[in-house]
């Protein structure tokens, strides 16, 4: 998909944000009655995440967030979606809340607020309460009806100022990466417990649904953040397309199929039939996960490339998430993932915009008339200052424009997409690998925690302001 060579608007109540999540930009981990999530036991976990590094410091967001709120104003941000510290709030998992960690919350959405900047409230970005994963974590039907008293109490609390909710964010990587592959937290290595965490996610989603509901004003919105994978097929051989369709139920199905259409795919039940028999779907838990919602929020950074072929996946995978020996994808031993061609990140994921086009049209399709966050999309880049201390990122620039411009034509196709919010604000910790990948539109200097908008974030910012994407520039004849 070329760039637009000539300007393109927006419409002007388009929200254009950036995103962000507690354990990744808080620090201050043991400070207001906070404990230990599953990432707090998981980054001090000797070989879990790249240098030993971990969040107890962060970028210090929580002592700093003022001015990290003033930097988003400057910018020219409208929009800002950060998440709750579960066990900031409840730090056992139960119980009531813990007032001094709503505080907090309170005073950083009362200072968004104060600079005409709207919060988007995401419930649970990764970070479990640690007593609640010894109890067994998200494969326990038991951690769903926690997680909806959770939500009830972050919602009397922010919901008369909050006006967009997002319940889960990727409960994919939360259910396969965290109990398939184990290498994010909690760093089980379970198959079957891997679907029984990605039902009970689900429920979870349905149950916090219905208590926010019963908590806050009718006129808030609330959404869940799907990775939604673009799963495409290597050849048109019925054997490639089987195992496309393998991995669209286990990345996709397996989380909007229920929550979008009432019902788990027959084929995800069947594929799947070897490793798990679904017992723990009770009878009246698909319609709970199946409540209506206000939005979708999409997450997108590249797509996926497939074939059938015998043998585990091993090593560098399509998703970006790190090697292992363990697949995150239950009974898909003889699916094999490529890496697609073009351009990549840091991260080796290939920068393909059409996929973000092709995401967004696909749930136009899937959930029509519900309005569409891209709640997350972005890049991580080498990025280091020049010796007048700039930090320049043309690929970053490069990258925002050809996936704003996909948004863009996705809107004259007719798509509801709403807002934009770029991953992410600021450098940060970026789970297992640590410190050493920067997503930030912000550089943030490690050793003095020193924050400098990179050449991305004056660009970015000046199309939030205009709600402009500006013409690419054209080689001279």
């Amino acid at each position: 998909m070329p760039d637009s060579v000539s300007p393109v608007t927006f419409p002007p109540s388009f929200l254009w944000g950036a995103a962000t999540s507690a354990y990744q930009i808080e620090g201050a981990v043991r400070e207001d009655g906070r404990t230990p999530s599953i990432w707090d036991t998981f980054s001090h976990t000797p070989g879990k995440t790249a240098g030993g590094e971990n969040g107890d410091v962060a970028v210090d967001h929580y002592h700093r967030y003022r001015d990290d709120v003033a930097l988003m104003a400057e910018l020219g941000l409208n929009a800002y979606r950060f998440s709750v510290s579960w066990s900031r709030v409840q730090p056992t998992g139960r119980g009531p809340a813990v007032q001094r960690g709503l505080d907090f919350y309170r005073r950083l959405v009362d200072e968004l607020l104060g600079r005409g900047i709207k919060p988007a409230v995401t419930l649970y970005h990764w970070d479990l309460p640690q007593e609640l994963e010894d109890a067994g974590g998200w494969p326990e039907r038991d951690t769903a009806l926690r997680f909806a008293e959770y939500a009830a109490l972050v919602g009397e609390a922010l919901g008369d100022r909050v006006e967009h909710w997002i319940t889960l964010n990727e409960p994919w990587c939360s259910a396969f990466l965290g109990y398939g592959s184990g290498v994010h937290a909690p760093g089980r290595t379970d198959p079957a417990a891997s679907l029984r965490a990605a039902h009970h996610l689900n429920l979870a989603h349905g149950l916090g649904t219905t208590a926010l509901r019963s908590v806050m004003p009718a006129r808030n919105q609330i959404a869940v953040s799907l990775n939604s994978s673009v799963v495409r097929s290597l050849t048109q051989d019925p054997a490639d397309l089987a195992a496309a369709r393998r991995i669209d139920d286990l990345a996709n199905g397996v989380f909007h199929g229920p929550m979008l259409h009432g019902a788990y795919p027959e084929t995800l039940l069947a594929s799947t039939a070897s490793v798990t028999d679904w017992s723990y779907v009770l009878d009246g838990d698909v319609r709970t996960i199946n409540a209506p919602l206000d939005a979708l929020g999409l997450n997108y950074y590249t797509p996926a490339l497939v074939s059938a072929a015998p043998g585990r996946i091993k090593g560098p995978r399509a998703d970006g998430h790190g090697a292992s020996d363990h697949s995150p994808w239950p009974a898909a031993d003889d699916v094999l993932f490529h890496q697609t061609p073009g351009e990549r990140t840091e991260m080796g994921w290939t920068i393909d915009p059409t996929g973000l086009y092709d995401l967004i049209m696909r749930y136009s399709r899937e959930a029509p008339g519900l309005p569409l966050y891209i709640t997350e999309n972005g890049a991580a880049y080498d990025d280091k200052p020049d010796p007048d201390g700039r930090v320049h990122d043309p690929e970053r620039i490069a990258y925002l424009h050809g996936h704003l411009a996909a948004v863009r034509r996705a809107l004259t196709d007719g798509a509801d997409v709403r807002g934009y919010y770029l991953w992410s604000l600021m450098d940060n910790f970026e789970w297992a690998y640590g410190y050493g990948k920067r997503f930030g539109a912000v550089y943030v200097d490690y050793a003095t925690l020193e924050r400098t908008p990179k050449s991305s974030a004056r660009w970015y910012g000046e199309v939030a302001r205009t709600g402009t994407l500006p013409a690419v520039e054209q080689p001279a004849a």
